[in-house]
């Protein structure tokens, strides 16, 4: 028999990575057992946002073979997002890619000529992942 409390604590990251897009959308709806895999059902906004939460599944354990995953993604490909002070292309990488060495592809995908030039209150989309 499956342990729920064990399988929680494996996947915890995955959890931990759909809660962190709260603010944009995301949510954890159900986390229980399905058998004798660990069942996260939740919702995300864009393909963008359901790529990260797939690399965090793939971190966790590469064959998922204990997790019964419905990700259901609500938007488009691409995930809309406005500059906050302090923020920089690759502190927004980071976030949504993983990595701050693709801050290039989000500036391109917008028409940012100097990355180091973005401003509070700019609206930009997040393309998916190339």
């Amino acid at each position: 028999m499956a342990d729920l409390e064990q399988l929680k604590q494996k996947y915890n990251p995955v959890i931990s990575t759909i809660n962190s897009f709260g603010e944009f959308g995301a949510k954890v709806e159900a986390v229980d057992l399905a058998g004798e895999q660990l069942h996260i059902k939740a919702t995300v906004p864009s393909k963008v946002v359901a790529n990260r939460v797939w690399d965090s599944i793939k971190e966790v354990d590469p064959t998922y073979s204990d997790l019964k995953h419905e990700i259901a993604t609500t938007g488009g490909d691409s995930q809309p997002y406005t500059i906050k002070a302090g923020d920089n292309l690759s502190k927004i990488s980071k976030l949504f890619y993983g990595t701050p060495n693709k801050y290039s592809e989000i500036a391109k995908a917008n028409g940012i000529a100097n990355p180091d030039r973005i401003q509070a209150g700019q609206q930009i989309n997040i393309p998916p992942q190339s």
